[in-house]
């Protein structure tokens, strides 16, 4: 490759000039199909599903089994043979190897009886067990000895899958509590493929729990499975750009198009995945997801290395040198064995271009639970409030305290007994409360929205600025003053380790050596309120302003009160400097900076490591602004060519921030080195040198790349050396690769 690489370690090579419709080639031809794409609809074979690995415009094949040999390396030198994706390296390296060894034997019913239990008691995420089961199965029915597992596991797997449960409102024996969360966007994925593949399994078997056929299964799961692809190319993903579940999506799509032997869902599968690599690829920064997040915990925030998708990140985008954190890593373990699927190579030049300046992006469904309870309110798109047959979609939304679904939440929970169901211990709490009376539940939820909604994701517009040594991202004007459990409204990221954020706590920080455990919502995950955020470039603004306080219902302020400060995580270990001036904070990594100011006077709050897990941190990393809830964070990120760090910081601390506090909220102005004159509010527009810059109603996608129109159905992305061209409508996957450089 050429030197149009930024911090690209061996991201792959173009291959072949030309162009090639993704779908095109037999697993007998790996060559280039013709230029022209006439597919028009769902593919007829599973040779015509997915291009062949090794065809122009795909991920270049001999990086692609680089990095699998790299991977498993690290994945089979230690046995995890109580662990389905433990087996399942096992099984890939011997597929791959006919002369590689290991104690098969050793891989038994016993070994895996946690994971018998859990599924066995319909305990919850235990569809992501089944799931990984799926390639055991698979994979262990080979033709040599390190691939023909012992017939009882074999057996054990396939009773699981016979017996399981795969939907909320199957019937459900009497007494029999179902702990599994059906409802999130991953769950409802990972559920439908599970019920697909077993049914394809044993299509001529009936289950006991529906008395239907595995056949009539897999025809109830397909349209499913659509459906859901569609969605998320005309909605982008509800939980977005989540480094935890993003994995718990490519995961169950990965497994569809490796193991489905139908070519419509296999191509699907396919589009779905080039989704979620899209969204990552224009959002990496130094092997991190550096986005904001709809859903994340304290475990996977604090640092990329604990992010979920590091491991496919580090396998598809090679943009770290940090090495791999898991020897079981659910997405670079089943890409090391996928045949079928390769990214295309345009979405591997997306996450490792230059400096590629700013993505925007929206992405769900804009509903508010604020308006005034109604009749028969009107709901977005087509999917009917009243309709049972939408809870799940609704519900995957986080949208269980929104006062437009009460009636049927409340109907569905009682039909199928979902309040025995501990996930939604509170929810039963909420409609006892109100008498289960649906009318009174609506009346209170639209009061308490500000509250009850706090796992509510609703649309989000998200803003990313990409440097070469650093990057600034956040969620804009989402949901001010409300609280969000699981949330992470913006970063700035130097590398995996170098970060900064803000969040406004609901508790106080646990007394614990367990790094993380961080309560719910927490000290360090989510939001008790959210902040108003405007982003241009390398600047942004954080007001925070609780919407809710004690006087808004002392029940819930019982059980949802927050602190009355907002705090800052900045890992000093992390960085080569940190230095404060006034009420400015700076910090360098490397090339990178990052500068972060308060309104209210920040400190350092240290910790008892002998009380407090500190992660090994040594110095402080709290920046706590005591004095209340309310409070203005302004961040902006520079580069070796700003200057010496001194001198940028210098120029920064220069331009003192003006912040107007009234009753009605903040109005705050400030001139920005890299952005000019900055204004914003608690209400009103933002404005950059006097214009006003966007912080709503994005497209579903804006890059240096491509654009998507909000609602589309058909995406175009082009860099400087491929094309990806995805219709979802006519169901086809083209992409283009240009001649190389002479």
């Amino acid at each position: 490759m050429t030197g149009t690489y930024r911090r690209h370690f061996l991201a792959g090579s173009v291959g072949l000039a030309g162009v090639v419709v993704l779908g095109a080639c037999t697993d007998d031809d790996q060559k280039a199909s013709t230029p022209e794409s006439t597919s028009d609809g769902a593919p007829t074979t599973l040779a015509t599903a997915l291009a062949a690995p090794g065809t122009a415009g795909l991920m270049d094949e001999a990086i692609y089994q680089k990095r699998v040999d790299e991977y498993l390396a690290i994945a089979v030198s230690e046995l995890h043979l109580d662990n389905p994706t433990g087996i399942a390296v096992q099984l890939i390296a011997s597929h791959r190897d006919p002369s590689y060894s290991w104690p098969i034997e050793q891989a038994s019913v016993e070994g895996l009886s946690k994971v018998w239990e859990q599924i066995d008691t319909w305990q919850d995420t235990r569809d992501f067990s089944l799931m990984y089961l799926n390639w055991v199965l698979a994979l262990g029915q080979g033709d040599t000895p390190m691939t023909t597992l012992d017939p009882e596991l074999l057996s054990a797997i396939e009773h699981r899958m016979l017996d399981n449960r795969y939907r909320y409102n199957d019937p459900n024996p009497e007494g029999r509590v179902d702990e599994q969360w059906y409802w999130s966007e991953n769950h409802i994925v990972i559920g439908l493929v599970n019920e697909f593949l077993a049914g394809q399994a044993f299509p001529d078997e009936t289950f006991p729990v529906t008395g239907l056929t595995g056949a009539e299964h897999m025809a109830r799961s397909k349209p499913g499975i659509l459906a859901w692809v569609t969605e998320r190319a005309k909605f982008g993903f509800f939980e977005w750009h989540s480094h935890v579940y993003m994995l718990k999506n490519i995961s169950p799509l990965l497994t569809l198009a490796e193991l489905a032997d139908d070519p419509e869902l296999v191509r699907a599968a396919g589009m779905g995945l080039d989704l979620c690599l899209l969204d990552m690829a224009a959002h990496t920064h130094a092997g991190t997801y550096a986005a904001p997040r709809g859903r994340t915990y304290k475990k996977d925030k604090m640092t990329a290395l604990d992010e979920d998708t590091f491991g496919t990140s580090k396998f598809m985008f090679d943009d770290t040198t940090h090495p791999y954190q898991s020897a079981t890593d659910s997405g670079a373990s089943y890409f090391c064995g996928a045949k079928r699927y390769r990214p295309p190579l345009a979405i591997i030049e997306i996450a490792v271009a230059p400096a590629p300046g700013v993505a925007r992006e929206r992405h769900g469904i804009f509903v508010d639970g604020s308006v005034p309870v109604t009749d028969n309110p009107e709901a977005p798109f087509g999917y009917d409030f009243s309709d049972s047959e939408n809870l799940s979609f609704w519900w995957s939304q986080g949208a269980v305290g929104l006062w437009q679904v009460a009636d049927i939440s409340l109907s569905e929970a009682e039909k199928y007994n979902l309040f025995d169901n501990p996930a939604l211990a509170q929810v039963k709490v909420l409609a006892d409360l109100n008498g289960r009376d649906p009318e009174k539940i609506k009346v209170w939820e639209q009061a308490n929205h500000a509250v009850v909604n706090f796992g509510h994701l609703r649309e989000a517009n998200t803003y990313a600025w990409r440097g070469d040594a650093v990057s600034l991202a956040s969620v804009l004007d989402h949901r001010f003053g409300q609280m969000r459990d699981q949330v992470h409204s913006w970063v700035a990221t130097i590398d995996a380790e170098a970060l900064v954020f803000t969040t406004h706590p609901s508790t106080e920080v646990d007394e614990t050596l367990d790094w993380d455990s961080d309560g719910k919502p927490g000290y360090w995950t989510g939001e008790a309120s959210m902040p108003r955020s405007a982003q241009f470039e390398r600047t942004a603004i954080h007001i925070y302003q609780p919407a809710w306080d004690e006087t808004t219902d002392p029940l819930l302020w019982s059980v949802f009160g927050y602190r009355d400060y907002t705090h800052a995580y900045v890992p000093q270990d992390h960085f080569d400097e940190v230095a404060q001036d006034g009420n400015w904070t700076f910090a360098r990594k490397g090339d990178g900076y990052i500068a972060l100011w308060s309104w209210r006077t920040p400190a350092f709050r240290a910790y008892d490591p002998t009380k407090y897990a500190t992660h090994g941190m040594v110095k402080p990393f709290d920046l706590v602004a005591d004095g209340g809830p309310d409070n203005v964070w302004i961040v902006e990120v520079g580069e070796k060519g700003d200057g010496r760090f001194t001198r940028w910081a210098a120029s920064i601390s220069g331009s003192r921030p003006e912040v107007e506090r009234t009753d009605a909220g903040f109005t705050v102005g400030w001139t920005s080195p890299s952005a000019g004159e900055v204004v914003f509010g608690s209400t009103g527009a933002f404005t950059v040198r006097g214009k006003e810059a966007e912080i709503a109603d994005f497209p579903r996608h804006d890059s240096e790349f491509g654009t998507v129109d909000h609602l589309a159905t058909t995406y175009g992305f082009a860099t400087e050396a491929a094309t990806l061209d995805l219709d979802f409508a006519r169901q086809t996957r083209s992409a283009a690769a240009a001649a190389p450089r002479r």
